[in-house]
């Protein structure tokens, strides 16, 4: 089916607090430097459950609005001045490019922009790329991929973003908080690519084995804290872990990751609260320890760069995180079943 002969296609509208519908709506027009891209897979993504249950997203997203930011598909038209993009072309976008004027981008926090611009709209048959993302952070897909793996580009890039901020080296342990699909990514990178002793904690079972599965050294449950750290520190010669990455977003973990991490090590506060959430620190630990405190948002073009280099090595690969499969027409159910944890998914693939 030729573009031109359609004027409508199925997309997603997110119209509140559990409220996603798919809709016909206008193939969207570009304009000079803009593609238009035919969706071949968008995965879901935890950032996508958080929103679908809280209606919005502060930075990223404000209803109503088109829906869903991972997705690999296929040039279908270009705008005027685009040189390096044709039809035809498999490409992945990431869902933001900076504008590298502002404060922020010339002291190399791209990811803080202050003209951020953030593109939603992957859960559709098409997909308007912003001029900007054309030209900043677009890419043609090798060969070696296909487009369920260079869909991870996005999020994979926030997790190396996450390690790069975290002060890590080969060799060292990392403990990981949190086993959902960023915390699964975390696992894969830190071994394969970084070459670090990894040990994965989480509240469930099931969530252990696939980490262990995925390249885990040590799998640990939370359960009480203080017996969890107990565990912990028995494996690391009573130190404790050199780096504490907190993927869950919540306020009790990121308490917990200070009694995990040795003194001199690093945090990482990774996962993202709800608003106006407090935590309370324990400042003569954090004091006496040395104990560095960061917290990671979002990604570079670099670090996109970078995970697209990672995915075509095979350093991390969407076979045992993207263990589920829907059309377009299920995405409503498909999130209600992620955000109620049903029927074991960790990223499902939605086929417009």
């Amino acid at each position: 089916m030729a573009v031109a002969e359609v004027e409508n296609m199925q997309a997603a509208i997110l119209y509140g607090k559990e409220d996603v519908r798919l809709e016909s709506v206008p193939i969207p027009d570009i304009g000079p430097g803009e593609l238009l891209v035919r969706v071949r897979t968008a995965l879901t993504c935890g950032t996508d459950v958080k929103v679908f249950r809280r209606g919005y997203h502060a930075k990223m997203i404000r209803p109503p609005a088109l829906f869903g930011h991972e997705m690999a598909g296929d040039v279908v038209a270009v705008g005027e001045g685009v040189a390096h993009f044709r039809p035809g072309q498999r490409i992945v976008a990431a869902n933001s490019a900076p504008c590298d004027r502002c404060f922020f981008c010339q002291h190399g926090q791209q990811n803080l922009c202050q003209d951020l611009l953030f593109n939603n709209g992957a859960y559709a048959e098409f997909i308007r790329l912003p001029a900007r993302i054309v030209q900043k952070n677009t890419y043609v897909i090798p060969s070696s991929l296909g487009y369920k793996d260079a869909a991870l580009v996005e999020p994979l890039a926030c997790s190396v973003r996450g390690l790069d901020e975290s002060n890590v080296h080969a060799g060292d342990t990392l403990a990981i908080i949190g086993l959902g699909p960023i915390g699964l990514m975390f696992v894969q990178l830190a071994k394969y690519a970084y070459g670090m002793h990894v040990i994965a904690i989480a509240r469930r079972q099931e969530q252990v084995d696939r980490a262990m599965l995925l390249g885990a050294d040590e799998g640990l449950l939370m359960g009480d804290h203080a017996t969890l750290a107990s565990e912990l520190k028995a494996l690391t010669g009573g130190r404790g872990a050199d780096v504490v990455i907190e993927a869950i977003g919540h306020p009790e973990a990121w308490e917990l990751a200070t009694q995990l991490v040795r003194r001199g090590g690093t945090i990482n506060f990774f996962g993202g609260c709800p608003s106006g959430t407090k935590v309370g620190l324990d400042t003569g630990l954090l004091h006496y320890s040395e104990i560095t405190c960061r917290a990671s948002f979002h990604h570079t073009p670099a670090h996109i760069r970078r995970s697209l280099e990672f995915l075509a090595q095979g350093k991390v690969n969407a076979g045992f995180l993207v263990n589920h499969e829907e059309p377009l027409s299920q995405l409503p159910q498909v999130l209600h079943d992620l955000a109620y944890r049903r029927n074991g998914q960790i990223k499902t693939a939605i086929i417009p």
